[in-house]
C-alpha cells in the first residue's frame, strides 16, 4: 500500500508499519462497555478508530466489552450501535461481543493455571488491598499463592461450577507482587459473579475482568493497533504480558492518545448517570447532557462533532479542550447549511391600522442566503403581527436599532412600518403596539427618504402557529465541574432549561421533520425535537446561539 502522509503520531505509527511489513492491512477495534450512553469523549475515539481504518483502507469492529453484566443492558447497546451509525460509520462485519469469547477466555485462563503462570485467592477485597501494597511500597505475596497447578484448576473448575460465593475466590495471574507498576501486581483475571448476562443469560457465574479479556479478543479479532485513551498507558505492560504468555493466533499493539476533557462538561459515566438517576436531566438523551444522544436531539450535527474532533486533534497529551471550539463547529455548520426562518419567542400584538383587514398577502424569501439551492419559502403578510416585546420601545436613545413610538423598522422580507401609538393594559403594561405601513417599501426604501433604524422579525398572527420552544444552555455553571474533591452537582446551571410554551413561528415551520434545523433569525440555531415534534404541537430546541454569550457577558444564558 502506498504511504499515506501522516496528520497525527498514530498515522505516522500505522504508515511505518505497513511500509516495513510489519501488517498488512488495518485493522482497528471501537470496543465500549455498555453500561451507559456514549458521551463526546467517546465520539473522539470513535472518529480516531473508525478514521484510522478509513484512511488506510482498513477494517474497524465494533466490539462490546461485555464482562461487567451488572451494570450492562440491551438499551446500552442499541444506543451506542445507533450513535456509531449517525456519526457516519460502519463497521466492519457484525457487531462482536466479549461474551462471544468467553467459553476461549476461560480455556486461556486453564492455560496460565497450567503453565504456573495463575492461581486461586482466597483473599477478600479488603485484605487484597492491604497484600497489594501502595505506590511507594511493594505488594506482599497473597498466602495462597503457592497452590499446586492441580489444586488451581480444581478450585477453578469449582468457582466455575458456582460452588463458591461472590468475593470468596477470584483467579489472579502471578506476575509481581514488588513492581512498581500496580496493574503488575498479580492481577485479577476472573471473579465470580451471580448475575445474569444480557448475551449469555445463567451460562456463567464468573466473568473475567477487563484487563484480562481485552487484549486476547483483540488477539482473536486480528487488530493491528488497539487504540486507546492515556489512562491505559500503564496497563500496557499487562496488556502485553498476556499475550506473551498465551497461545494467541495474533499479536496486537496497543497505542494511547489524550482523552477528549471538554471544559463545562462531565464525561464520568457513573456522574452522568446520577444526574438522569437524581432526574437533574430528562434521560440519558437529554439535550443538555454531553451523550451523543443527547447532542444530536439537542441539533448537534454528524458533520459537527467530527469536525470538532479534527480540529482538536489526536496526541499524546491530555488536556482540558475550551467546548467553545465544539460551539463554534456547530455554528460554522448550521450557518452555512441551516434553512431560515422567524420565530418570536416574547410575543407582542402589532396591529397594522391602515391595513386591509382579511387580506393575506404572500410575501417571498429565501430559505438561506447564500444557498439558492435551498429555495424558498412563503410568509403570510396579514393586518395582525406578533413581534418580539424586547423589539419595542416607546421611547429609546439613538443606539437603539428597534422599533420606537414615532419612528420606523423593517419587518424582515417585508414592508417598513412605523409606531403610532402603545396601547397599555390597567398595570401600565404595553399590550398592542399600532402601526402603519410604509407603502411600497419591500426590498426598497421608503420614497420620503425617511430610512428606518432597523430590522426585526414578525410572525403573522393570524396565519403563524404557536410552537414550544425550549431555550436550552449549558448544564454546568463552572469550567471545570468536577475537577480534584469538587462536587459537581453543586455547579448545575440554574438557567440551562427555560420553556417558552407560547411562541409564534412561521407556518411551514411545522412540517419541519424531526431532527430538521434552523436558524431562527436573530435568536439563534434550532432543531424540531426528535421526539416531541409534531405538526399539531410543535417544538424546537434551542441547538446554540449565534454568538458566544459565555465569553461576551462571563455568564450563562444567551
Amino acid at each position: 500500500m502506498e504511504k499515506t502522509p501522516a496528520s497525527n503520531f498514530l498515522e505516522a505509527i500505522i504508515s511505518e508499519d505497513l511500509a516495513a511489513g510489519r501488517v498488512q492491512a488495518v485493522v482497528t477495534r471501537f470496543p465500549p462497555e455498555p453500561n451507559g450512553y456514549l458521551h463526546i469523549g467517546h465520539a473522539k475515539s470513535i472518529c480516531v478508530n473508525f478514521g484510522l481504518a478509513e484512511t488506510f483502507g482498513g477494517r474497524c469492529n465494533l466490539r462490546f466489552d461485555d464482562t461487567n453484566p451488572e451494570k450492562e443492558s440491551q438499551e446500552y447497546i442499541d444506543s451506542i450501535q445507533a450513535d456509531v451509525r449517525w456519526l457516519g460509520f460502519s463497521w466492519d462485519g457484525e457487531v462482536r461481543f466479549a461474551s462471544s469469547y468467553f467459553q476461549q477466555l476461560y480455556d486461556w485462563a486453564v492455560y496460565l493455571v497450567e503453565q504456573g503462570n495463575a492461581y486461586v485467592c482466597d483473599l477478600d477485597a479488603a485484605q487484597a488491598r492491604e497484600y497489594r501494597g501502595t505506590l511507594t511500597e511493594p505488594g506482599r505475596d497473597s498466602p495462597f499463592r503457592n497452590r499446586s497447578v492441580a489444586e488451581n484448576l480444581g478450585l477453578l473448575a469449582r468457582m466455575k461450577a458456582g460452588e463458591f460465593a461472590e468475593g470468596e475466590k477470584v483467579l489472579r495471574a502471578k506476575i509481581d507482587m514488588a513492581s512498581p507498576n500496580m496493574n503488575m501486581r498479580d492481577p485479577i483475571l476472573y471473579r465470580i459473579r451471580k448475575v445474569p448476562h444480557h448475551q449469555t443469560g445463567d451460562s456463567w457465574v464468573i466473568y473475567p475482568t477487563y484487563d484480562f479479556a481485552h487484549g486476547q479478543e483483540d488477539a482473536i479479532e486480528g487488530i493491528t493497533h488497539s487504540i486507546c485513551t492515556l489512562e491505559f498507558e500503564d496497563h500496557r505492560p499487562l496488556y502485553d504480558w498476556f499475550i506473551e504468555h498465551l497461545p494467541v493466533p495474533s499479536r496486537p499493539r496497543q497505542y494511547e492518545f489524550g482523552r477528549l476533557n471538554p471544559s463545562y462538561t462531565v464525561t464520568s459515566k457513573r456522574k452522568l448517570k446520577q444526574l438522569v438517576d437524581d432526574g437533574v436531566v430528562d434521560g440519558w438523551d437529554d439535550p443538555r447532557m454531553p451523550t451523543v444522544a443527547g447532542m444530536r436531539r439537542r441539533g448537534y450535527t454528524p458533520a459537527a462533532i467530527r469536525k470538532f474532533c479534527q480540529m482538536i486533534g489526536t496526541t499524546r497529551s491530555d488536556g482540558v479542550v475550551d467546548v467553545a471550539m465544539l460551539e463554534f463547529a456547530i455554528r460554522e455548520d448550521l450557518n452555512e447549511n441551516a434553512p431560515r426562518a422567524m420565530c418570536v419567542l416574547n410575543p407582542l400584538k402589532v396591529v397594522l391600522t391602515d391595513y386591509p383587514e382579511g387580506r393575506v398577502e404572500e410575501l417571498v424569501a429565501a430559505r438561506h442566503p447564500t444557498r439558492p439551492e435551498l429555495g424558498e419559502r412563503v410568509l403570510p403578510f396579514t393586518r395582525e403581527l406578533y413581534i418580539d416585546a424586547e423589539d419595542f420601545r416607546e421611547e429609546a436613545n439613538k443606539k437603539y436599532k428597534r422599533l420606537v413610538l414615532g419612528k420606523r423598522v423593517r419587518l424582515r422580507n417585508a414592508y417598513v412600518i412605523e409606531a403610532v401609538e402603545a396601547v397599555k393594559d390597567a398595570a401600565g403594561t404595553v399590550v398592542e403596539v399600532h402601526a402603519r405601513v410604509i407603502a411600497d417599501t419591500i426590498g426598497n426604501d421608503p420614497a420620503d427618504g425617511i430610512k428606518p433604524k432597523g430590522v426585526i422579525q414578525w410572525v403573522s398572527a393570524s396565519s403563524g402557529r404557536q410552537a414550544t420552544v425550549r431555550l436550552y444552555d449549558r448544564l454546568f455553571s463552572h469550567e471545570s465541574p468536577d475537577k480534584g474533591d469538587r462536587d459537581f452537582m453543586a455547579h448545575i446551571n440554574p438557567d440551562s432549561l427555560r420553556v417558552v410554551a407560547g411562541a409564534w413561528i412561521e407556518p411551514a415551520l411545522v412540517q419541519a421533520s424531526p431532527e430538521q434545523g434552523f436558524q431562527f433569525e436573530r435568536e439563534g440555531y434550532f432543531v424540531a425535537d426528535r421526539y416531541d415534534h409534531t405538526e399539531q404541537a410543535p417544538v424546537f430546541n434551542r441547538t446554540i446561539g449565534l454568538r458566544d454569550s459565555w465569553g461576551d457577558q462571563g455568564g450563562a444564558g444567551e
